[in-house]
């Protein structure tokens, strides 16, 4: 009996110690918003964007008030960035926020001969906006997002991180001009606070510890200390 009570006793004494390790406590006052250069975090920001433009895939309902047969719901913006409209045909919205695109709507109903257009326009969901989180995290998957979403949130929408995951290996991979950007996060850190925790940006990859990478990326990171320099590279 007695050493079965040590035995439970030092199976909650493990279970607290993963428990702690898996929650970390946070740093009380204000969290890190600086990137890391020495991690290749200078391309990714705190900041949320104040306006949104609209993108490819985004989903519109288009409300030309007392014109019933001019207006529409749920249309979608086409890989080249055209909404088709009635009367209208397909037209440009890509780029322009949607209050832009109202201005742009009625300015070319009334060219079209409709008396003082009133148009409004909202989006009716942001398909643009995919990331696709990969690796040691309990649900992988391609998950659609709200803009001004963090990696964080990215994280817990596959459920986040396994038990065996290695935290503080998380690379983030984000497509720009020069190639594909990639980053180190530490998910410790941002649950501390200590770290910042980026801004999610539409198409980003992110993959928790080493599981999912290819063999290439898995060498470059496991040839680098825990918190050591990963930098940015560019692949073409």
């Amino acid at each position: 009996m007695i050493r079965y009570r040590m035995g439970f006793i030092g199976l909650c004494s493990a279970v607290t110690l993963v428990g702690c390790a898996s929650t970390p406590e946070p740093v009380i006052g204000a969290a890190s918003i600086q990137p890391r250069t020495d991690l290749g975090q200078q391309g990714y920001s705190h900041a949320r964007a104040t306006s949104y433009k609209l993108r490819a895939s985004d989903q519109l309902s288009v409300n030309v008030f007392r014109e019933p047969d001019l207006s529409v719901e749920n249309v979608r913006l086409g890989v080249d960035g055209l909404v088709s409209l009635p009367l209208l045909g397909s037209i440009p919205a890509a780029g322009m926020t949607a209050r832009e695109f109202e201005q742009d709507v009625a300015r070319r109903l009334l060219a079209a001969g409709l008396r003082s257009p009133m148009v409004s326009v909202n989006i009716s969901e942001y398909a643009s906006h995919l990331v696709t989180v990969e690796g040691a995290v309990t649900t992988p998957g391609v998950y659609t997002f709200q803009p001004g979403s963090r990696l964080s949130a990215a994280i817990a929408m596959a459920q986040g991180p396994t038990n065996l995951a290695k935290r503080d290996q998380i690379a983030v991979f984000r497509e720009s001009p020069e190639g594909i950007l990639i980053a180190k996060f530490d998910h410790r850190q941002m649950s501390q606070g200590t770290m910042l925790d980026p801004v999610l940006e539409p198409g980003d990859r992110v993959v928790v510890g080493t599981d999912g990478l290819s063999v290439f990326y898995q060498g470059l990171l496991q040839a680098l200390p825990a918190f050591g320099v990963f930098g940015v590279a560019a692949v073409r």
